[in-house]
């Protein structure tokens, strides 16, 4: 009977737990269905959502085999992995030929490219380039050039180049600026040309000049003053047309720190010059021919005066070509000689047209005596033997004699020759074939030993009815 009376006080504790469980545990949510009666809802409590966080810093890598690793463990697709990949290469590889490949164009001072940089900046970039390829090859696979294309710069524009020491280590952003400035500051003045062009007025040098201002402003508000003249030298209007005239005068070969100082000096009074209103009056044109004297001072104080003198020789082309000539005879030292030969030469050429009293053909011998004899000064200065003469050996024919009173044979009528350089009456005798004596009698009133260049002498002609 004891068991029964366990088996009883047993069963009363369980309806009292089970009662208090039922009021302690909140009723199960319920909503209405369409018969507008209540239903339990199920709610499943073993689904657990947790929030990832991550950052790109904890995916980006140096190391571009771990790189890689990180992207394919977040579940980036394989095309997305290797365009990024392509991307950050082509980014790195960029950076490495704007710091470490010399163009041509970063040598701003030049107004022709020097071969030997041009050459090595071609074997630099190829270098470069072999090994942008390996490495993609090496953490791409060999078919990674197919998933290239996406990454191929398309620009609109032209754009400015930002390599070299100064415009390389620029920041992204400032490179982005700076490209935006360049855009703005193009379109500004297509629009202004523009709108001129369909006026059918020309551009207005002030406006020029104040568009130019406006750019130039901008710019320093990006870049820092060495960074700003490394931008003008290479990219600015200035710059280009300073490299142009130089290249006209081709011997001039500035060096850097010439090239600078011309830059400056001529920037800081062309930039006021052109803002200047086209002058209608006294004053405005004194204004306008005090800044380009205070150019042209400021000029010559920063090449001194020997490069300042070569500097202004070069503008004119007969210089030039003399330059030239003694370059080409290994004797440059001899350019201003064969420069003022051919002044002189010049001068007796105007001189011998301005005879009226000649005829065609005896100009046409006046004028190549003298180029011959100017080919013969210009061996001489540079140092060259002259070829030997062979009428200078040959028999000097004479003249018949003739009796007193009677007339003047062919052989004494006489024309004109103007003397050369270099000429004398020895050089007259061997060139036209007539003896000094008949020089002599024909010119009884000049003293043929002092004979200058242009002087006029009277030649006998000789007893053939050609001429000379």
């Amino acid at each position: 009977m004891r068991w029964r009376g366990l088996f009883f006080v047993a069963l009363g504790i369980n309806l009292v737990l089970g009662t208090l469980c039922l009021h302690w545990v909140p009723a199960p949510p319920h909503a209405r269905n369409s018969a507008g009666h209540e239903r339990e809802l199920l709610v499943k409590t073993n689904v657990v959502v947790r929030k990832q966080f991550f950052s790109w810093s904890q995916i980006e890598s140096t190391d571009y085999s771990r790189y890689i690793a990180n992207l394919r463990d977040i579940g980036c697709p394989e095309p997305t992995i290797r365009d990024i990949i392509i991307a950050d290469v082509n980014s790195l590889f960029a950076r490495r030929m704007g710091s470490e490949v010399t163009t041509p164009e970063q040598q701003w001072w030049r107004s022709e490219p020097d071969t030997r940089v041009l050459r090595a900046a071609v074997e630099k970039l190829r270098g470069l380039e072999s090994e942008r390829r390996r490495l993609l090859t090496q953490l791409l696979g060999a078919s990674w050039e197919a998933g290239d294309l996406n990454n191929l710069p398309r620009p609109s524009r032209r754009g400015v180049k930002l390599d070299g020491p100064v415009l390389s280590q620029l920041s992204a952003e400032l490179k982005d600026l700076l490209q935006a400035a360049d855009t703005r500051a193009g379109d500004r003045s297509a629009a202004y040309l523009a709108a001129r062009q369909a006026a059918g007025l020309a551009p207005d040098p002030a406006e020029l000049g104040r568009l130019r201002k406006q750019a130039r402003e901008e710019l320093a508000h990006i870049l820092t003053p060495p960074q700003l003249e490394d931008y003008m030298l290479r990219n600015s209007t200035e710059a280009d047309n300073l490299r142009t005239e130089l290249g006209e005068l081709k011997f001039f070969n500035a060096t850097p720190e010439e090239f600078r100082a011309m830059f400056h000096a001529a920037d800081a009074y062309n930039s006021k010059i052109l803002t200047l209103t086209p002058p209608t009056d006294a004053a405005g044109i004194s204004e306008r021919q005090s800044l380009e004297q205070q150019r042209e001072t400021t000029l010559k104080t920063a090449l001194g005066a020997e490069r300042y003198e070569l500097l202004q020789l070069l503008q004119d082309p007969v210089y030039r070509d003399a330059f030239a000539a003694a370059q080409r005879a290994g004797n440059p030292a001899a350019a201003r000689t064969l420069y003022e030969i051919s002044q002189t030469v010049a001068e007796q050429e105007a001189a011998l047209r301005s005879k009226t009293n000649w005829t065609p053909e005896q100009l046409a011998i006046a004028l190549q005596r003298a180029k011959l004899e100017q080919l013969k000064a210009n061996a001489q200065a540079l140092g060259q033997d002259l070829p030997e003469d062979p009428s200078a050996t040959a028999p000097t024919p004479t003249a018949p004699r003739s009796p007193p009173n009677a007339p003047i044979p062919f052989s004494l009528q006489t024309h004109p020759h103007v003397l050369g350089i270099g000429e004398n009456e020895g050089s007259l005798s061997t060139l036209y074939g007539v003896s000094i004596s008949a020089l002599r009698a024909a010119n009884p009133d000049v003293n043929l030993r002092k004979l200058r260049p242009g002087d006029s002498v009277l030649i006998p002609n000789r007893p053939s009815p050609t001429g000379p």
